[in-house]
């Protein structure tokens, strides 16, 4: 039994928080967003390389991230690069995937 204690969220901050994890739900984005954490600043193309994904669907994830905040474009001629933009992705994704892996 676990001992009870403070809130999860505020109640404020439980619809965005609930729509951040929708975000992060998909595999598409979260190879997205490793690729972009292993090898840093990448053009839609090798984003398409690294996750054997088409270009129309890496478009669109990177929409998604995008407008939720977690990765960031800069445009350069007619390419697009992103990056990651949001400084707590990485704890997230260390915390989820240490309990994933505990619990097999």
């Amino acid at each position: 039994m676990s001992t009870p204690g403070p809130p999860l969220l505020r109640d404020d901050l439980v619809e965005r928080a609930a729509r951040r994890f929708r975000v992060l739900g998909d595999p598409v984005r979260l190879r997205l967003l490793n690729a972009m954490r292993v090898r840093g600043e990448l053009s839609v193309q090798a984003l398409m390389d690294e996750t054997d994904q088409r270009q129309a669907n890496v478009s669109k994830h990177l929409g998604i991230l995008a407008r939720d905040g977690l990765v960031q474009r800069r445009r350069e001629g007619t390419s697009v690069y992103y990056s990651l933009s949001d400084p707590s992705l990485p704890g997230v994704c260390l915390l989820v995937a240490k309990e994933v892996e505990a619990i097999g």
